[in-house]
Formats: structure tokens, C-alpha cells, sequence
């Protein structure tokens, strides 16, 4: 019971923040919607970008706030402990911020496998492309009523959902400045203990969202210190080379769970909040392939890094594949 009355200070902030920032917003938008709409139709006339992504912040700090007071209701309550209406909080969220994309940006999701998302327990390896990856596994999910263990970066405690219930429910916010890793895989291995049939641990390998900036200095890193595996590694264009410790000890903590690969395209260029505007409205779909592998035909460790590497070889390729067929697309409208 002490969660709202002793606050963590970052709390102290960004709770009331988003508060603000929503109250704002609505109340300016007879001002703002306006004057952002004449601004797009001289800039950007076919895209209205700025309007698009002013009115979803409308729509997603509004959506923070009403998690944030249900999840106060819950404590207020006594039911803070209960994970399973946090779980449906988190999948109302998760689908209502969807739905705005939906309407706002031309959303549209086209999945290929969905069905091997349950049932669990499973640790799902996805694709780190965009600020929007974290959003992706927990809509699936909640398509087949799964419940989601995330592995994020702390960063992400900055969201006020995110802290609040995140906390409350099995997930682990990764301190990536750390030194001593041991910790941190130690907890993420304890994580993963205890998945059952409804249960999947969710993990991006790469570690952070793959730019070309960023996929250029991890092959330099890579190839300088393991040449080998540089070298094996050296057809990948657009992701990032996996770091398999985080999903080996996973695994580890959960000896029982399959494997599923999530590869998805469409989200590329949202790698950062400033280029957001740039890729609004989504000019095509966002595909999304699952792959389910049954436990037994992952090898264990050490071999399981190099097992690793080869399905990011596949989800490079069927990602240059996808992207090369949309530009082609595109041309030929042109």
C-alpha cells in the first residue's frame, strides 16, 4: 500500500506532466487544430503531418492518464498485487493506442502467423526497427489472450503506464549502463521462471533500434572483436547483430518454452520521435511474420548464439525481400 504514498521522484514528474500536457491539449485544440491544419495544407497538403501527430499525442496522453487512474483505482482498492487485471488494463491500452494509430496515422497491421503465438510459455525474439516495437507484441498477444513478460530498457520508465504497471506485473527494465552484467541476466533469467500455458517472455536481441548509423558501428565493433562471426554476419543490411545473452537466460529460466521470431516491416524510419512526422500517414501496411520453433530444435548453449545468428540472417533477408517488393509497388503507381 505504500506504492502511491511514497512516490519514486521520476513519478513525481512525469505522472503530473502527462496530466498537464493532456489537460493542454484538450483544451487548446480549438486553437491548435486550426492553425496546424492551415500549416500542413501549405506544407504538406496530402499528409497533414503535423495535425496527425499532434492529435495522437492528444490521444496518447489521455490514454496515460486514465491508465494511471485506474491503475490509483486498483490500489486505492487493494488490488495492486492482482496481475490478471493489470494484464487487461495493459491489453486496453495497448488497443485503444492501435485503434488511434488506426484513424490518425493509416495504421494497418497484415500478420502472418498469428496463431503460434499460443500457447505458451514461449520467449518471442522480435525485430527492433522502431520507437513503436514495444507496442507490437503486446497488441499480438492480447489478440490470443497472452500475457506478455517484457525485457525493456529502463528508459522506458519514463512513460507513465509503462512504470506503474509495468511494475506490477512480470517484466524487468534492463539498466544498459551497467558494467556488471551478471545482475542483469540473472534477473531476466528469473523472469522467465514459472511461464505457463498463457505466458510468453518478450525480448528484442539487438538491444537497441537499428538505424543505419547505428548497424554500421555495431558490424565495426562486431568484426573487431569476433572476426569469425563478423564475417558470418556480414549480409545483414538492416538489423543489428544479435546480443543472445538476454534470450539465453531466458531460456534458461524457462527450460520448457519454444522460440518464435517476430519479424515485421513497414516501421522503419520511426527509429527516433523527431522523424515520426515524416512517416506519417503509413504509406503501406505493417507486415509481420511468426515463426514458432519447437524447443527441441533450438540447441542449447553455446551453440544457441550461432543458432540465433542464422534467424537473423532469414529476417534480414525476408525484410530486403519486403521492402525491395514495396519500393517496386510504389514505382509502378508512379
Amino acid at each position: 500500500m505504500l506504492e502511491f504514498a511514497i512516490l519514486p521522484r521520476r513519478r513525481l514528474a512525469t505522472v503530473p506532466g502527462v496530466a498537464v500536457l493532456a489537460g493542454t491539449l484538450a483544451v487548446w485544440a480549438p486553437a491548435w487544430l486550426p492553425a496546424t491544419v492551415a500549416y500542413d495544407l501549405m506544407s504538406a497538403p496530402r499528409r497533414l503531418p503535423l495535425s496527425r501527430m499532434l492529435s495522437f499525442g492528444l490521444v496518447w496522453s489521455w490514454l496515460e492518464t486514465a491508465g494511471v487512474m485506474a491503475s490509483a483505482g486498483l490500489w486505492a482498492t487493494g488490488q495492486s498485487a492482482r496481475t490478471d487485471v493489470h494484464y487487461e488494463l495493459q491489453r486496453w491500452w495497448a488497443a485503444r493506442l492501435v485503434d488511434g494509430l488506426r484513424v490518425l496515422c493509416d495504421l494497418r497491421i497484415e500478420v502472418d502467423g498469428l496463431e503460434v503465438l499460443a500457447p505458451g510459455p514461449v520467449v518471442v525474439c522480435g525485430r527492433h526497427a522502431s520507437i513503436a516495437d514495444s507496442l507490437l507484441p503486446a497488441w499480438l498477444l492480447g489478440q490470443v489472450a497472452m500475457r506478455p513478460r517484457y525485457v525493456m530498457k529502463r528508459e522506458l520508465l519514463f512513460d507513465p503506464c509503462l512504470d506503474i504497471v509495468g511494475n506490477r506485473l512480470p517484466n524487468h527494465f534492463v539498466d544498459r549502463g551497467t558494467d556488471d552484467t551478471g545482475p542483469e541476466l540473472k534477473a531476466i533469467e528469473r523472469l522467465a521462471h514459472g511461464m505457463g500455458p498463457r505466458d510468453a517472455a518478450v525480448i528484442f536481441p539487438e538491444g537497441a533500434v537499428a538505424n543505419p548509423k547505428r548497424h554500421e558501428q555495431a558490424m565495426a565493433r562486431l568484426a573487431a572483436r569476433d572476426p569469425l562471426r563478423g564475417q558470418h554476419l556480414t549480409p545483414i543490411r538492416h538489423l543489428l547483430p544479435p546480443r543472445p545473452k538476454g534470450t539465453m537466460a531466458l531460456l534458461r529460466g524457462a527450460p520448457d518454452a519454444d522460440v518464435i521470431v517476430m519479424a515485421h516491416v513497414g516501421l522503419e524510419g520511426l527509429d527516433r520521435l523527431a522523424s515520426a512526422s515524416q512517416q506519417v500517414p503509413l504509406a503501406a501496411p505493417i507486415r509481420v511474420r511468426l515463426q514458432r520453433f519447437p524447443r527441441i530444435e533450438v540447441p542449447p548453449e553455446p551453440e544457441f548464439a550461432a543458432w540465433l545468428d542464422d534467424r537473423w540472417l532469414e529476417v534480414d533477408t525476408w525484410v530486403d525481400d519486403a521492402l525491395t517488393a514495396r519500393a517496386a509497388k510504389v514505382e509502378g503507381r508512379s
